[in-house]
């Protein structure tokens, strides 16, 4: 029979040492093999997004404008028919929110998508559809250059019942994409 190890300061620390090693590299393999897919999955969605926000498109242009990039989308004959811009911030109730909003060439909203999210399931979670065409909130067609509130402040949109905050957050992207649209060089 081994025999047993002293339980010294010395063996418990190179034991530790031995065990985070260990630990440290598998996850260090572990991220190696996930990177890839995942930045896959990530541009896949932005592309999605793209496509979903936008009038029907044959190409597009990428255009930096503070710090954003603006995806212009022209037709077969180079007219512009609308951008896409991804905008977020940290104003709602749970953080982060990231949206992908469409426009068409006179600055109207044609669309948006939610990129990611840290909303309350069941409240905040809810802008998904809230702001959509035929919703209580909607907000397609509208021109944000006079910038979209939600009622409670004065303005026009009606906020997600119980969400005021995540409604405002949504509002503000929305408005500062429309406000980097108007930089776009059509």
């Amino acid at each position: 029979m081994a025999k047993k190890a002293q339980s010294t300061l010395v063996n418990m620390l190179l034991s530790l040492t031995a065990i985070a090693l260990v630990a440290a590299a598998a996850l260090a393999a572990l991220n190696g093999v996930t990177k890839e897919p995942i930045a896959k999955a990530q541009q896949a969605k932005v592309e999605n997004a793209i496509s979903a926000v936008l009038p029907a498109f044959a190409n597009l242009q990428d255009q930096e404008i503070d710090g954003r990039t603006c995806h212009k989308a022209y037709v077969e004959d180079c007219s512009f028919v609308g951008a896409a811009i991804e905008a977020g911030n940290d104003k709602g109730f749970g953080g982060h929110l990231q949206l992908m909003v469409g426009f068409d060439a006179e600055g109207n909203v044609s669309g948006y998508q939610i990129l990611e999210t840290h909303e309350t399931p069941g409240l905040g979670a809810k802008a998904d559809l809230w702001f959509q065409k035929g919703s209580k909130g909607d907000i397609i067609g509208q021109n944000p250059a006079e910038h979209l509130t939600v009622k409670k402040d004065g303005g026009q949109v009606d906020a997600i019942t119980g969400s005021t905050i995540t409604s405002r957050a949504f509002l503000s992207i929305v408005n500062d994409a429309a406000d980097i649209f108007q930089k776009i060089e059509k």
